[in-house]
């Protein structure tokens, strides 16, 4: 098995830049994946490891033999190699390179009779991108939309905070306008969350197909999700502020769906 032992390398280069610009990972069509939890989900939702990259001093070869099988080439890389890859100390010494997928609206599809799906428009912090896909994921949500992106979303800092998550669901990416046009297509009734002439959640009916529609908490929704929505719904403010986390914002309305569906 080849070992890579210098951060030099011209490929250890490669990756570095994989991890640090979204155009390097657009140019390539690949990322990086560290962590056996990690790279099995992507593995299980549909993606193909180019490398795998082991350091073998904290890394159980038998804990990775499927990983190992999987990857096209499997590479041995030091200490300081591996330090420079991974971003915890905690990823039991593999990374992998992922060949990336297109996030596209033609590529979704539901098997259920009345799909629950999220819509985030043009969330910025990785962070709460990644809560919201744990949160789709804890709720098995049938899709997943991210209108008007603002993030890559193989960025290293999604994949961690949605400890995998951005590979069990589906997702896909688009404007307002074209995420729009999908869901009366499809006949969704759209929920969009937002003070402006709102119901209070709790009365709202969410058992047929259904979109939960959440905005950035700087800006809130854009006019086009106000005014094609069947209707717009907000959670009632006890304390002092007005709005919540976007995570947990859809967190309660997603929960509030799959109550009333049991």
């Amino acid at each position: 098995m080849k070992e890579i032992t210098s951060v030099k390398n011209p490929l250890i280069k490669d990756l570095l830049k994989l991890q640090e610009k979204s155009k390097a990972r657009k140019n390539s069509g690949t990322f990086l994946v560290e962590g056996i939890r990690e790279i099995t989900l992507a593995l299980e939702g549909g993606y193909t490891i180019d490398s795998l990259f082991i350091y073998p001093e904290i890394c159980a070869l038998e804990s990775i033999t499927p990983l190992m099988e999987a990857a096209q080439n499997t590479l041995k890389i030091s200490k300081e190699v591996y330090r420079k890859l991974a971003y915890r100390d905690s990823t039991e010494g593999v990374v992998a390179l992922f060949k990336a997928k297109e996030f596209s609206l033609e590529n979704i599809r539901f098997t259920s009779k009345n799909p629950l799906v999220l819509v985030a428009e043009a969330p910025e912090k990785p962070g709460n991108i990644g809560a919201l896909l744990r949160t789709a994921d804890a709720a098995n949500i049938d899709a997943v939309f991210i209108a008007n992106p603002k993030t890559d979303l193989y960025n290293p800092n999604i994949i961690r905070s949605s400890v995998g998550c951005l590979f069990t669901n589906q997702i896909a990416t688009g404007s307002s306008e074209e995420i729009c046009a999908f869901l009366q297509k499809n006949n969704f009734t759209i929920f969009s969350a937002t003070l402006q002439n709102s119901n209070e959640y709790t009365s709202e009916d969410f058992t047929n197909a259904t979109a939960i529609v959440v905005g950035t908490e700087a800006t809130g929704l854009t006019k086009i999700w106000r005014d094609t929505a069947t209707k717009n719904i907000h959670i009632p403010m006890q304390g002092s502020i007005d709005s919540m986390n976007v995570s947990v914002a859809a967190a309660v309305l997603i929960f509030e769906a799959k109550r009333q569906r049991k």
